[in-house]
């Protein structure tokens, strides 16, 4: 039987934009900035914005993934955040893999954008979308593995 390709637009130039973000699974809060590439000095704007974001008190535990950016050695991570890095090929541990799992399906697949502006408008509409309503975040975001770290 020959396959089919699924129907969508297609295009063949392309830009890239992409979604710094942080989940707290258990409430639903969230952060997120709209960045036109990913680096160490990205990620660094990312953790500093973050981290002004918190009370003078809290401290926060980052669960990411295994990306250049984010280990670094030049990145700045503020005094009140500690980076958790998962194990390599594990994004099943990953509670924020789920979140664009979401934003994929929902908002940002099988499109054409004319620029790279309607691409940042489509990123912050589906992030806001998604912001809006902090319990389909916990539903997403809080793994059982979470509970069990917390208790």
């Amino acid at each position: 039987m020959k396959g089919q390709r699924p129907p969508g637009l297609c295009d063949q130039r392309f830009d890239w934009t992409y979604i710094f973000a942080t989940v707290e699974p258990v409430t639903g809060a969230e952060f997120a900035l709209v960045l036109p590439t990913v680096s160490t000095v990205t990620m660094n704007l990312f953790l500093a914005e973050f981290a002004k974001t918190l009370a003078p008190d809290d401290h926060v535990v980052m669960v990411l993934d295994g990306a250049g950016w984010h280990g670094a050695a030049a990145l700045a991570v503020p005094d009140n955040i500690t980076l958790v890095p998962l194990p390599p090929y594990s994004p099943e541990c990953n509670p924020v893999e789920r979140i664009w799992l979401y934003l994929r399906e929902r908002f940002l697949s099988i499109q054409v954008w004319p620029d790279q502006n309607a691409i940042i408008d489509a990123c912050c509409d589906a992030w806001n979308a998604l912001a809006a309503d902090a319990q389909r975040i916990v539903s997403l975001a809080f793994y059982p593995w979470i509970e069990k770290v917390i208790s």
